[in-house]
């Protein structure tokens, strides 16, 4: 049987922030992602022109992000080995 060190990404939801899939793909082949889940989308007052993700909380056996893009923010949730500062890195690999 052949392991694969490739993370997966679930789809739970039909609707995603602009540009978060492609990047949340990225992360799925970094070694130690396990699984990445993007959560349901809310409306916020602020505007972020650009795509940002950053690293919220740690959750039990990885992390919550925060993705924000014009006034739409989403949850991500990442079951992994990685560190904090590990995640952080690839993240701002692939932003």
């Amino acid at each position: 049987m052949s392991s694969s060190s490739e993370g997966r990404l679930v789809w739970n939801h039909s609707t995603h922030l602009q540009g978060l899939i492609p990047i949340l793909e990225k992360l799925t082949t970094c070694q130690g992602i396990k699984t990445i889940t993007p959560g349901e989308l809310s409306s916020v007052r602020s505007h972020c022109p650009k795509l940002k993700l950053r690293v919220s909380v740690p959750i039990r056996g990885g992390y919550k992000l925060i993705a924000r893009y014009g006034k739409t923010v989403q949850e991500v949730f990442i079951i992994t080995d990685l560190t904090k500062t590990e995640l952080e890195h690839f993240i701002s690999k692939f932003l």
